[in-house]
């Protein structure tokens, strides 16, 4: 983690594999529903992510990949489970690093929140759940996502990415692991937080061991929401930092300058809490309302290494250029116009899927 002060947004980052980050911005991993059904990558989709890696975005990541077929959770998602979808990757991973950004593929299973009529059969999950009609894997099918996410990342690794991220976050499969709410297991699998923990901490030790130790491997954690306890993530965060088998931690915060939501300190920012854990060698990536150069400074100069750029960088593929030549510079306000997305790269579909956010396409 960052401990000088006065960072600047163009410094170049050096990672534990020994990969360098030309600067302090990241493309956050952003559903665009532009994919084709098989999981293959669209031409759409491949303008999107290579305008970012123009635009001068140090690192570029995908939207989140489905590593089994039946992890896909919308629809238009890039997938990562089998060869067919692996000239696309190769021609995506190739067109990221022409610009001299760092292209890493999010690596995700959708769990329960995989819709029926995207799959085949019902959702999995942890345990049973009535909610979603999504029913329990077997220990057998455990060991085989764990399986199929390093199969993905050894896939990425030959389509040329320079690493991969591990999706725990937003109440996906992993997710679902470790929410104590959601997960009811009695095996290893199941009960006290290493247990529940265990099966990321297998995937990571698996890809590394697969891949190498200069395959860059991120995690993301959301710390909230989905049956999410502060404390448990810190810990976890924590547990991943020790490992000595990540690069870097992802940490989604809904609004970087937030207080928690529930915790017995809410003097402190959300973001605070995690400022507090000894990194070592992994790096520190946060999002959530990073609007412009402003909030970009205050959280790079707050210990942060790097920032994750999710809206800003929909409605500015240029962001990182932008804030690198004007400190002061803030994102268009909304609603944008539909000409201006299109001028963004944006496609059709990705178009459409913003409209459902409210607010955010001016009618």
């Amino acid at each position: 983690m960052q401990t000088n002060d006065l960072v600047q947004t163009n410094e170049v980052l050096r990672f534990a594999s020994g990969k360098t980050m030309k600067n302090r911005f990241m493309l956050a991993p952003l559903t665009n529903k532009q994919s084709h059904d098989n999981g293959t990558l669209s031409d759409d989709e491949l303008k999107w992510l290579t305008m970012r890696a123009k635009g001068q975005f140090g690192l570029v990541m995908t939207c989140a990949s489905n590593v089994q077929a039946n992890g896909k959770a919308w629809s238009g998602e890039l997938g990562v489970y089998s060869d067919i979808q692996l000239s696309g990757h190769r021609k995506l991973a190739e067109g990221i690093k022409a610009h001299g950004s760092l292209a890493v593929i999010q690596l995700f299973h959708g769990g329960m929140r995989s819709p029926k009529e995207l799959i085949d059969g019902q959702p999995v999950c942890p345990s049973d759940n009535k909610e979603y009609d999504a029913r329990a894997l077997s220990l057998a099918e455990v060991y085989q996502v764990k399986d199929d996410f390093i199969s993905a990342a050894l896939r990425a690794k030959e389509a040329s990415y320079d690493g991969v991220e591990i999706h725990a976050a937003h109440g996906y499969l992993l997710a679902q692991f470790l929410s104590s709410e959601i997960n009811h297991r009695n095996d290893i699998y199941g009960g006290s937080l290493e247990n529940r923990a265990r099966l990321i901490f297998e995937i990571i030790d698996g890809v590394y061991k697969a891949c190498g130790s200069e395959f860059l491997i991120g995690v993301r954690l959301s710390p909230e929401r989905y049956g999410m306890i502060l404390d448990e993530v810190k810990l976890v965060a924590q547990w991943l930092i020790d490992s000595d088998k990540i690069d870097f931690l992802d940490l989604s915060l809904w609004d970087v300058l937030k207080k928690p939501e529930k915790h017995s300190d809410t003097n402190k920012r959300l973001l605070d809490h995690f400022l507090e854990l000894d990194y070592n060698n992994v790096k520190l990536t946060v999002a959530g309302k990073i609007n412009g150069g402003k909030e970009v400074y205050e959280i790079l100069n707050s210990g942060v290494d790097f920032v994750a750029i999710g809206k800003s960088a929909i409605l500015h593929h240029d962001f990182p250029l932008r804030v690198m030549n004007d400190k002061n510079f803030k994102s268009k306000q909304l609603p944008i116009s539909i000409s201006h997305l299109e001028h963004e790269g944006l496609g059709p579909k990705f178009i459409e899927m913003m409209k459902s956010w409210p607010d955010f396409v001016k009618k």
